[in-house]
């Protein structure tokens, strides 16, 4: 079995790899099967990162001229949703050439702005080539096959997963650009969240809305965000931000419950607690500079969180200046940090879905809860 670490944070950590990986492996065993008579019970796979990943399968079903393998994908030690699911090639023979296509558990494209035309099946450009140069290994000369790719539980596994959102539909995504899976890697990660934005570029949206997360996604929905044009930045503000300007966004409304959003004000633009945390430091130097008394600005530094502050300012009737000012100070930082590039608006929330401060955009307040105004 493949077997290859890294090291990161000082920890020794088990690379895994992709369901483009797996589905290579699979199409190519279950081809060398039908071809040969043999079991194929191990296969090896070339990957781009030039890592050679040594497969087992772990079912193997045969009827006339068609053969099906199964092989579980590893996501090592990274924190994979696919971790563990079935990948399934099932292939049969034809007169020539190597036919590929996307069975129960693949999802297809519904939205412009992927890398797969709308109407094609989700499996990438790289996994497809990977697919297509394996099974050629083992296909014998003017022979042909026609691969069949599912993933058990595929459609269960992609509601919790970006592809909803994307417009892929009915299943995962056969994924991978380097075939290997790097543990903890947040490049990756990253590089997910930015096809949010190639995709509201390509539906011809011109105003988003970047949130942190499911608190901002849910704020976002009641605000009358469309689900088109709210993209998730999670911790990475500053690379977000960098990624929409390099893009030629012009646009964007920063909304964030002010325990992440804050963070922004003071100019952190990696909001992840473990690298930086000066919440209830900032809320106490805003409320001090507009004349908050030394007894409030001591009981919010000693505040739990920032729930706790808002509670204290409401208390001294401070909580509407402190936000409003903290909103302004998100554009002002946000601006800063892409050379004024972006045209930005902010809005801070509480867990209450409560807005509590906002700059540069036009909200309206109803019975029940505040919509923006407009939205391009």
């Amino acid at each position: 079995m493949f077997e290859s670490y890294v090291v990161r944070d000082g920890k020794k950590l088990r690379r895994g790899y992709t369901t483009g990986t797996t589905a290579a492996g699979a199409a190519k065993a279950a081809t060398d099967t039908l071809y040969s008579g043999r079991l194929v019970r191990k296969v090896k796979v070339d990957t781009p990162a030039k890592i050679v990943v040594d497969l087992e399968v772990i079912k193997i079903k045969k009827k006339e001229n068609q053969v099906s393998c199964t092989i579980l994908k590893d996501g090592g030690d990274d924190p994979d949703i696919t971790d563990g699911l079935e990948i399934i090639a099932e292939v049969s023979k034809i007169e020539s050439g190597v036919e590929l296509e996307g069975g129960q558990g693949v999802g297809k494209v519904t939205k412009p702005g992927l890398v797969v035309e709308v109407g094609e099946v989700a499996i990438n450009p790289v996994p497809r080539k990977m697919i297509i140069q394996e099974v050629k290994k083992v296909l014998p000369p003017k022979a042909g096959v026609k691969i069949k790719i599912k993933v058990s539980r595929g459609e269960e596994i992609a509601k919790k997963t970006f592809n909803p959102r994307l417009g892929i539909e009915g299943g995962i995504s056969i994924l991978g650009t380097t075939g290997i899976v790097e543990p903890m890697s947040k490049k990756a990660y990253k590089e997910s969240l930015v096809v949010a934005i190639d995709q509201a570029i390509a539906e011809g949206n011109k105003e988003l809305v970047f949130i942190f997360g499911n608190y901002g996604k849910r704020m976002a929905k009641s605000l009358g965000v469309p689900d088109n044009q709210w993209v998730k930045m999670s911790n990475f503000v500053g690379y977000m931000l960098k990624r929409a300007a390099e893009k030629g966004i012009k646009r964007i409304i920063l909304l964030g419950h002010i325990g992440k959003l804050v963070k922004v004000a003071a100019g952190i633009f990696d909001t992840h607690s473990k690298v930086s945390d000066a919440r209830l430091e900032t809320i106490a130097a805003y409320t001090a500079s507009l004349g908050g008394s030394q007894q409030v600005i001591e009981r919010i530094l000693q505040a739990n969180t920032t729930e706790e502050a808002l509670q204290i300012l409401k208390e001294v009737g401070l909580a509407e200046n402190v936000f409003e000012t903290l909103a302004q100070r998100v554009v002002t930082k946000a601006t800063e940090k892409v050379d004024g590039a972006i045209d930005f608006g902010s809005i801070l929330f509480s867990m209450d879905k409560e807005v509590l401060g906002s700059d540069g955009v036009e909200l309206e307040k109803g019975d029940k809860e505040w919509k923006i105004k407009s939205i391009s």
